[in-house]
C-alpha cells in the first residue's frame, strides 16, 4: 500500500497502536532527543513512533521514530517484511532473454514492468505550497531539534535535499543535514562521495556562482527512504519511489527556484548554495556514537519556505545504535541484496550488523566454488557504490545463518589463521570514520571464515563439525512433545 502523505502513515501507526502522542511541553533542546533515544532502545510494544504536540516555541507538532522497528520499516514501505520488497526486485530481474522460442515469457512480464515502472507525476497545485512565505520565509518558526550537548547547533535531520547537476539537468535527492545558522541559512553536510556534493562541484567547474537546491522535510514515508538508498549515479531517486509504492510520485515546481519537489510534503525550504562560500559545521552527535568533528561546508541560503496548513516537521535523532537509522539502513541491506547476488552470484547472504553502523561491517555467507573466492568476494565488495567506505568483511560459508551474530563470532573464532585469513588493504572509508589516522581513507579489513580447503594452503584435514544424525532428530522430533520438554 503507498500512503499518500506522511500524515495517513501517522494515521496507520496509531491504528496498530505503534504511535503514542506526547502532549506534555516538551523542549527541542535536547528533551526531545532524551526522550527519543530511550524509546528507541526499547523492546516490543514499548518501542513506538512519538508526536510531540506540544513543543516548546513553537506550534508545529514533531513526529520522531516513525522508523524505529522492523515493523514499523515494512509499513512505511508498505510490505510484511523487508524481503518482500527483494522478492519483488528478484522477478523483475528474471526479465528473459528476447528470442522466439520465450517471446510468451516477456509477454507475461509486461503487466510487472508496467507497474514497476512509475514516473513522477507532476501537478500545479499542491498541499505543500498550501501556506507560501517569501520575504518573510524564517527558519526561527520551525521546531529545529538541538540533538545533543556538544552539537554545533540545531540541525535538520530529514532533509531530503534536491539539486540538478549543471551537466546534465539530472535531479538528485540526497538526504544531507542541515545546521541551523541564523533564521535564513544553514550549514549543507555535502560528503565529498554523495551525488549532491558532485552536482555542486560541477557548477563550481562550470563557472556558476550558486546552486539551486530545494529541501522537503515530511514526505510520506517511502519517499522519505528513497532519499536515503544507495542508488546509482543516475538514477532518480523519485522513479525509485515510485517503484517501491506502485504508484507516481507528484511533484511540484517550487515557487522561487527551478527544482520540482514532493507535492505531499509537509514543508519545503527554497533556495542556493554559492559555490564560492564555506562556514564552519559541526561537531553533531552522529550515527556511529561519537560527535563528529566541525569542518568547512557549503552555505544554503533560504529564499522561501512553503508548507501545508498546521504542518508536521519529521525529524530524527541519530546516536549509539539501536536507533531509528538502524532500520533505514536495514531497508537497504535487504532492497539491495538481489543486486548484490546479480552481480556476484555466489552471494546467499548479508549482514550488516546495527552495531556496524552501516559502513563499518558486513557478514556475507557465500557458496565457494574455488579457492580464494572469500577474497574475491571482499575486492569486488569494496569496489562497488558506498560499499567502498566498508571497513571489515566476514566471509563464512554458505550453511552459516550470518543473522546470527553468535554463530558467525564461533565461525570467525574458531576458523581463521591470523597469518593467512587476514586481507588488509587501503581505500577510502567514510568521511564520519574517526578511528583512521586520514580522513577519508585508511585500512579496512577482510576475514576469512570460510573452511580453508587444501589448495588454499591447508596441509592438514579440516575436522568435521559434531552434527547428530537424521536419524536420531527425526527420533527425537516424535518423542518431543510426550518428553515434555515444550
Amino acid at each position: 500500500m503507498a500512503y499518500k502523505d506522511l500524515r495517513e502513515f501517522i494515521a496507520a501507526l496509531e491504528e496498530k497502536g505503534l504511535l503514542r502522542r506526547i502532549r506534555q511541553e516538551v523542549d527541542p533542546n535536547l528533551e526531545i532527543t532524551e526522550i527519543t533515544d530511550r524509546i528507541s532502545k526499547r523492546t516490543g510494544d514499548k518501542n513506538v513512533a512519538l508526536l510531540f504536540e506540544n513543543v516548546k516555541g513553537s506550534k508545529m507538532p514533531v513526529l520522531m521514530n516513525a522508523f524505529g522497528s522492523y515493523e514499523r520499516m515494512a509499513m512505511a514501505l508498505g510490505v510484511e517484511k523487508l524481503d518482500d520488497v527483494a522478492d519483488e526486485l528478484r522477478e523483475m530481474m528474471k526479465l528473459p532473454y528476447v528470442s522466439l522460442q520465450n517471446k510468451m515469457s516477456v509477454v507475461t512480464m509486461i503487466p510487472m514492468i508496467k507497474r514497476a515502472i512509475n514516473f513522477p507525476k507532476y501537478v500545479k497545485n499542491a498541499p505543500c505550497q498550501e501556506v507560501v512565505h517569501l520575504e518573510d520565509a524564517s527558519l526561527d518558526d520551525i521546531p529545529i531539534l538541538t540533538c545533543w550537548p556538544q552539537d554545533g547547533g540545531p540541525f535538520v535531520t530529514l532533509p531530503l535535499v534536491f539539486t540538478k547537476n549543471p551537466k546534465t539537468g539530472k535531479r538528485n535527492v540526497g538526504m544531507y543535514r542541515l545546521q541551523k545558522y541564523d533564521s535564513k541559512t544553514t550549514g549543507m553536510h555535502w560528503h565529498i562521495h554523495k551525488n549532491g556534493a558532485e552536482n555542486y562541484r560541477d557548477m563550481k567547474k562550470a563557472g556558476g556562482e550558486r546552486i539551486e537546491a530545494a529541501v522537503a522535510i515530511g514526505t510520506d514515508p517511502v519517499v522519505t527512504y528513497a532519499a536515503t538508498a544507495p542508488l546509482p549515479r543516475d538514477i532518480d531517486e523519485m522513479v525509485f519511489a515510485g517503484f517501491l509504492r506502485h504508484k507516481s510520485v507528484e511533484m511540484v515546481k517550487c515557487k522561487t527556484v527551478d527544482i520540482e519537489v514532493p507535492a505531499t510534503a509537509e514543508i519545503i525550504l527554497e533556495g542556493y548554495v554559492r559555490t564560492d562560500e564555506l562556514r564552519r559545521e559541526g561537531p553533531f552527535g552522529d550515527h556511529t556514537g561519537y560527535y563528529s568533528l566541525a569542518d568547512d561546508y557549503p552555505v544554503f541560503h533560504l529564499t522561501a519556505i512553503t508548507h501545508r496548513k498546521d504542518p508536521i516537521y519529521f525529524s530524527t535523532v541519530v546516536g549509539k545504535p539501536p536507533m531509528e537509522d538502524c532500520y533505514l539502513a536495514k531497508a537497504t541491506e535487504r532492497i539491495f541484496l538481489p543486486l548484490l547476488q546479480q552481480m556476484q552470484p555466489e552471494i546467499k547472504d548479508i549482514n550488516m550488523p546495527l552495531e556496524g553502523v552501516f559502513h563499518d561491517c558486513i557478514l556475507v555467507s557465500i557458496r565457494k566454488q574455488y579457492p580464494m573466492q572469500a577474497r574475491k568476494v571482499m575486492h569486488a565488495l569494496w569496489g562497488m557504490g558506498q560499499m567502498m567506505n566498508v571497513k571489515m568483511i566476514v566471509v563464512v560459508d554458505e550453511h552459516v545463518n550470518v543473522q546470527d551474530i553468535s554463530e558467525v563470532a564461533w565461525r570467525v573464532f574458531n576458523n581463521i589463521d591470523a597469518k593467512h585469513d587476514l586481507e588488509i588493504v587501503e581505500g577510502p572509508l567514510d568521511v564520519l570514520d574517526h578511528s583512521s589516522p586520514m580522513a577519508k581513507w585508511g585500512a579496512k579489513l577482510g576475514i576469512d571464515a570460510t573452511k580453508t580447503w587444501p589448495e588454499e594452503g591447508h596441509s592438514r584435514d579440516w575436522p568435521d563439525e559434531i552434527r547428530m544424525t537424521e536419524e536420531i532428530r527425526a527420533r527425537v522430533d516424535a518423542k518431543w512433545k510426550e518428553l515434555g520438554l515444550d
